[in-house]
């Protein structure tokens, strides 16, 4: 913990002596993000870093695995900051961003236990969903754990289609969705649609 706090002193003395002026005026006006970034709760994985964004250009959900609940699940905090994104905020992207090695995921092909931790237990049931070839028990785990990181992106998509203020906007041509997976070594594949499959993104495609 202190060595925390003596990170916030350093983040004061350094970022924001530098940036006075750009806080003011981010604090003087309503929030106006670019994307809104559904991201896992893993330490390794922080969506500004990897975005190289700026405060106020993304408003940030995470959780185990990334994961979206369908627009039904009663589990309506994830929900209620989609629709808080898209309807007040107006954010005019999604992402989706799954990585590697995500040990929510692997606890979908592994299991849980629901003694000791029963809550992700249940989240990942309830929520998660994995698709046939993550369970195809002939490849390696590795390779399924990879595959199933890909699918989980996918399918959490998928879910985003079921909350009406998100198919509202898509429809009308003021919302785009992207899936993502960080590298945990620095690089990023994103969903080429076209292609079905995951590859290096280039900004001339964007």
């Amino acid at each position: 913990m202190k060595k925390l706090l003596a990170g916030h002193h350093a983040f004061r003395r350094e970022y924001v002596q530098a940036s006075s002026v750009f806080l003011r005026t981010l604090a003087s006006v309503d929030q106006n993000p670019d994307a809104l970034f559904i991201g896992c709760s893993d330490s390794r994985v922080i969506p500004e870093l990897l975005t190289n964004s700026t405060p106020g250009q993304l408003f940030v959900v995470r959780n185990i695995a990334n994961l979206v609940p369908p627009s039904q699940h009663p589990h309506s905090s994830v929900g209620a900051a989609i629709e808080y994104a898209v309807v007040a905020l107006g954010v005019e992207n999604i992402i989706v961003c799954g990585h590697t090695r995500c040990g929510g995921v692997r606890a979908m092909l592994d299991g849980v236990d629901a003694e000791q931790m029963p809550s992700l237990a249940k989240w990942i049931r309830d929520a998660a969903k994995m698709n046939l070839s993550a369970q195809n028990h002939s490849l390696p785990h590795d390779i399924r754990w990879h595959h199933a990181i890909e699918e989980n992106v996918l399918d959490q998509i998928d879910h985003l289609l079921t909350y009406p203020a998100v198919a509202k906007k898509l429809h009308e041509g003021r919302l785009h969705l992207h899936g993502w997976v960080y590298d945990l070594l620095g690089g990023l594949t994103v969903y080429d649609p076209e292609l079905d499959r995951f590859v290096e993104p280039s900004l001339n495609t964007l």
